[in-house]
């Protein structure tokens, strides 16, 4: 399973490391240790927080989060596998997104729940990209 630092867990959430250690000093998101110390995040609990917090807002002032290039990096919180197709859903930020796309292409990418992933938007296709 990937684990996550806590910038890369700060961006992905779309708020500063410093908030993100905030939230996992007061036990908000759960986090170990590896074995020089760092502290990381699970990306199996980071995509729950994430789904979690963008359910009820962070108790802080909202955050601005926008696209660049209508590029929404986040993390893959869900998937849903059919025989043909399958659905996969992003949580970047406060944004979910859903794209339906070929079960083959999600095989191929590799996609799984906790993995960092971007979903490019053009018009109304969603595509995503493993970083």
């Amino acid at each position: 399973m990937q684990s996550y630092t806590i910038g890369q867990a700060a961006r992905l959430l779309g708020v500063s490391p410093d908030t993100a250690r905030r939230w996992a000093d007061a036990g908000r998101m759960a986090t170990h240790r590896d074995e020089g110390g760092k502290r990381l995040i699970d990306g199996k609990d980071l995509a729950a927080f994430s789904v979690e917090l963008a359910k009820g807002g962070s108790g802080e002032e909202d955050v601005s989060y926008t696209s660049v290039r209508n590029a929404f990096p986040g993390i893959v919180t869900a998937i849903k596998l059919g025989d043909v197709a399958a659905q996969v859903e992003i949580q970047a930020g406060p944004h979910r997104l859903v794209s339906l796309l070929t079960r083959e292409a999600v095989e191929e990418l590799g996609l799984e729940v906790g993995m960092e992933a971007t979903a490019r938007v053009k018009s109304t296709n969603v595509h995503i990209d493993r970083v």
